[in-house]
């Protein structure tokens, strides 16, 4: 378990998870999941994945700077990450497919900030 100081920036919590295996980077296109990866393209309805964690950051000194990254895992065992913004800056693609899992009762966050 990393100290709290240390997790607080969305970088070193990517570079923690990626030493963790979540490699991939995920997006969001017609209410299903992609992987951005040029050779291996893979796409992942709500029920193909888990949200195994997330982490908040909220901006220091301006609050539209406030995010969210959740670390996900697919059935196929591919693991990755996608973050969206809070609030106006919000990536609703993204926010409508995490409720749809989250609906589905297939999320094991633990949520860390």
């Amino acid at each position: 378990m990393q100290d709290k100081e240390e997790m607080t920036s969305m970088t070193t919590v990517e570079k923690k998870l990626n030493s963790e295996g979540y490699t991939h980077d995920f997006t969001v296109r017609d209410g299903q999941l992609h992987t951005m990866d040029d050779d291996s393209a893979r796409t992942y309805s709500p029920e193909e994945i888990t949200i195994v964690d997330y982490f908040r950051f909220e901006g220091e000194s301006n609050p539209d700077d406030m995010a969210i990254l959740y670390a996900i895992e697919a059935n196929d065992g591919i693991k990755g990450t996608i973050s969206s913004a809070y609030g106006t800056y919000a990536n609703e693609d993204v926010d409508q497919f995490i409720l749809k899992v989250e609906s589905l009762g297939k999320n094991l966050m633990r949520g860390k900030k």
